[in-house]
């Protein structure tokens, strides 16, 4: 199964469709929370899929992170994230997660997931519909 101390890295380059401006989440070309926010989601969760059983995957269930360094369009973004803790049942995967660019650490916190069923996870959200 899982052992913390699992790491994952991610480089990314800030396009124009990764500011701020673009995403609706501020006014200055400048790369976007949201966006940093998906990436460590992202390079959080690959860090562990190959290690799930067939049918699991991990859903984002928090994200508690600051954004404290702005980064410029055309520069190099490395998302890190290294997992920290498992929940004593196991379902719960705690990861520390920063951002940093070509000259500073950009953010950092902490980001959970929880392993789910794919099919049972779909369906009951699709229930919604029928509600």
């Amino acid at each position: 199964m899982f052992t913390t101390g699992i790491k994952n890295e991610k480089v990314i380059m800030v396009t124009k469709d990764l500011l701020a401006t673009r995403v609706g989440s501020g006014s200055v070309d400048v790369f976007a929370t949201p966006a940093m926010i998906s990436f460590m989601e992202d390079t959080a969760k690959n860090s562990v899929e190959d290690l799930l059983e067939e049918g699991r995957t991990t859903v984002g269930i928090l994200v508690n992170v600051e954004h404290i360094a702005a980064t410029p369009e055309g520069m190099k973004v490395t998302i890190t994230s290294e997992l920290t803790e498992i929940s004593e049942n196991g379902k719960i995967l705690t990861f520390q997660v920063e951002a940093f660019d070509e000259t500073e650490k950009i953010g950092g916190g902490i980001h959970k997931r929880a392993i789910i069923s794919k099919e049972r996870f779909t369906e009951k959200a699709k229930s919604k519909l029928q509600r």
